[in-house]
């Protein structure tokens, strides 16, 4: 209609008003309603935004608090990218006046509380990205004005705690991302305000037995992601909820689950125990369709003979292989026949990682008056009482002590008597500066020792003396300034070691000497600058290698020699400039996961991913500063692929990078940083190509140099009545 043409032109001429005030070191998309200002050190939102912008990235600046109203000024926001702005506190009122926001994005920043106010008026919003961040605590309310989100997402920060009704107010929110906190405690009535939930994720936490109480509240909840907690057992109906459907609970701690454990979870069809300590389960109560064993060290006796009956009887289909007796180790458990899973042969030795099954002790026994102790599950909890002593006198059977946050100063010797049979020990935050020699004396089924957040600098391998099945070390955030050689010797089934956040400088040869089963060695966080050739050889199962956030200038190549089975390394956010030739040469048959981003990586030779190709499944190059990469054409196994924030110079060299990102089916996010009429486009619309030997008119569809040409010059491009597209999302090329 006329009316409908008037207030069209009149919308346009407002906007080109607006568009004048374009920043000085922002881009302005006009036709889109859009401004990026990438990386431009900017310490205050720009003044001068056009009014009607939709869409406002801001990633890659510095403005360290976000002021009350600081978005008053751009009343018609929907999409805002604040993500590495260094951001660490959001006065209250800081987003007032952004009722139209549906997208919110300040992942990697510094964010350590969340204030009752912070979020106000952000009526619409539907997506709340606050990855990444330094969160501790939320204070009640916080969530409270955000009537429209649909997800939430807390991934990687440092909660310890939620209380109950923190999430109040989210009436609509679907999914829930908790995954890589420190969480080991939850209100019964955390989660009582989510009514629309339909997925929770947990994983990557410190919950040691499953929150019945507060998963209770969850009736709508479809999927539950539990995995890599220290959970050892799952008690008779420990999970009710009436919806759920899915539930991983794999890499975690699990010895048993009782038979009726999941009775009260009726819908209840897929169920992930992969890589935990189960020798085997009783037949499960329920409507189970699919139950993943594989990891698990299984003894295939007559013990299990139940367990494959009901398998058989209820149709459920099981993934995993036995593990003993000798004769088994290695079939399918479907492929098993009753006859064949006897009893009466020896026992096998268990796993490594794995306590062996032990009587239990007559009688429980006391437990000492400053601790509580749950017989059902076979816990000792003394956490957070202030003491200066470890206590003794918990009942011979406890698989788990919990000691943390108490203010013990140094482990004596023979601290643990009488405890046999504890799998796992957490001493973090305790203000340790020392392990006497024998300390862990008589802890023979020791598997998970906690010494996180301590000030122990240095370890004598006698202190180590009597828990030869001790796997998973944990010493992150103390203060050895090397590796604590000689104590591997005498722990020979270990598999996982955590050193992040302390002050390491160098590996030195002979520093893991004895450490032949380590897997996983993390190592982030220190200021290694030195590998010796020989310090990782000891390590020959190592499958993953975390370097991040050191002070290493080239990729340790030397040191990689030997190590077969290496399948994971990160190098993030170390000083590297340049990648030379052969640079993983030594780890290319084994290599699946690399991480080279947030280096300032100026240069990457042509041969430096020589070796490396179809085994490849993710390679993270993003916030580095080079201008072309290497041809990469046979990385055909590629899952995930990011170049974001790399200033590619879209020139004729670039061309056939340009061409494989075309193929890919993947969300990469490569732009130009240059020539200066291509900056902030992405590598497949850049005009650019257009005059370069062997392009083709309409090459790759959406590049072609009719659609190029339109999104170079908007003015031209055809109107269209579609919306733009949702958010700052990962878009591919």
């Amino acid at each position: 209609s006329a009316m409908r043409l008037l207030l069209l032109v009149v919308a346009l001429a407002l906007w080109g008003m607006a568009a004048a005030r374009c920043p000085t070191p922002c881009i302005c998309d006009n036709l889109r309603a859009q401004v990026l200002c990438l990386s431009r050190n900017l310490t205050a939102i720009p003044g001068t935004i056009p009014q009607l912008t939709k869409k406002l990235d801001l990633r890659g600046n510095s403005f360290t608090v976000m002021p009350v109203g600081a978005f008053l000024a751009t009343p018609y926001l929907t999409h805002l990218d604040l993500q590495r702005c260094k951001v660490e506190r959001l006065e209250e009122g800081a987003f007032r006046g952004l009722g139209r926001l549906v997208y919110l994005n300040l992942a990697s920043n510094g964010i350590a509380l969340l204030y009752q106010e912070s979020l106000d008026g952000l009526s619409s919003l539907q997506q709340l990205i606050l990855e990444g961040n330094r969160i501790e605590e939320i204070q009640p309310g916080a969530f409270g004005h955000l009537g429209s989100l649909t997800v939430l997402d807390l991934r990687a920060n440092a909660l310890v705690y939620l209380p109950d009704m923190v999430f109040q107010g989210l009436q609509v929110l679907r999914w829930l991302r908790l995954s890589h906190n420190a969480l080991h405690v939850l209100g019964s009535e955390a989660f009582a305000a989510l009514p629309a939930l339909r997925r929770l994720s947990l994983d990557h936490n410190e919950l040691q037995a499953l929150p019945s109480e507060a998963l209770a509240r969850l009736d709508g909840a479809t999927r539950l992601d539990l995995g890599h907690n220290p959970i050892t057992y799952v008690a008779e109906e420990a999970l009710a909820m009436a919806s759920l459907k899915h539930l991983s609970l794999d890499h975690a701690a699990l010895q048993d689950v009782a038979p009726d454990a999941f009775a009260l979870s009726p819908q209840l069809r897929t169920l992930d125990l992969r890589e935990n300590q189960l020798q085997g389960l009783p037949p499960l109560a329920g409507g189970l369709a699919r139950v993943s064993l594989a990891g698990n060290p299984l003894l295939c006796s007559c013990l299990l003979r139940p367990f494959r009956d009901w398998l058989a009887r209820a149709r459920v289909q099981a993934e995993g292989s036995c593990t003993a007796p000798p004769a088994l180790r290695g079939r399918p458990l479907d492929s098993l026949r009753p006859p064949e899973m006897r009893c009466g042969h020896p026992r096998p030795p268990p796993s490594p990682a794995v306590p062996s099954e032990q009587p239990r002790a007559a009688g429980s026994g006391p437990c000492p008056r400053e601790c509580a102790c749950s017989p059902d599950f076979r816990h000792g909890s003394c956490g957070n009482r202030d003491l200066r002593e470890i206590p003794q006198g918990f009942p011979r059977d406890t698989r788990l002590l919990d000691l943390r946050q108490n203010s013990f100063g140094t482990v004596p010797p023979g601290a643990f008597p009488g405890l046999k049979e504890l799998v796992s020990l957490h001493l973090q935050s305790c203000g340790i500066g020392a392990l006497r020699p024998g300390a862990l004396q008589g802890l023979e089924s020791l598997v998970y020792l906690y010494l996180t957040d301590n000030r122990i600098s240095t370890l004598a391998a006698a202190a180590f003396a009597g828990a030869p099945r001790l796997a998973y070390l944990d010493l992150d955030r103390n203060a050895f300034a090397h590796l604590p050689t000689g104590v591997f010797q005498v722990l020979p089934n270990l598999v996982s070691l955590h050193l992040q956040h302390n002050a390491i400088r160098e590996l030195a040869e002979g520093d893991l000497a004895g450490a032949r089963a380590l897997r996983w060695l993390y190592l982030s966080g220190n200021a290694i600058r030195s590998i010796a050739p020989a310090a990782l050889a000891p390590a020959k199962v190592l499958e993953k290698l975390h370097l991040e956030g050191n002070r290493l200038t080239e990729v340790p190549t030397s040191a990689l020699r030997g190590l077969p089975a290496l399948s994971e390394l990160k190098l993030s956010r170390n000083p590297i400039k340049r990648l030379r030739d052969g640079a993983f040469l030594l780890v290319a048959s084994s290599l699946q996961h690399l991480y080279l981003d947030n280096m300032g990586l100026e240069q990457i030779s042509p041969g430096a991913f020589a070796g490396l190709g179809p085994k490849i499944r993710s390679l993270y190059l993003e916030s580095n500063k080079m201008s072309n990469i290497p041809d990469m054409s046979n990385f055909t196994g590629l899952e995930i692929l990011n170049l974001r924030d790399v200033p590619f110079h879209c020139a004729c060299q670039l061309l056939p990078l340009r061409r494989w990102i075309d193929k890919l089916n993947l969300h990469v996010g490569a732009t130009c940083g240059s020539p200066a009429e291509a900056r902030g486009l992405k590598v497949k619309l850049s005009v650019t190509f257009q005059t370069c030997p062997g392009w083709s008119r309409g090459e790759a569809g959406e590049a072609s140099p009719d659609k190029t040409k339109a999104a170079s010059n908007p003015s031209k491009k055809k109107r269209s009545g579609k919306s733009p597209a949702r958010g700052f999302q990962k878009s591919r090329g």
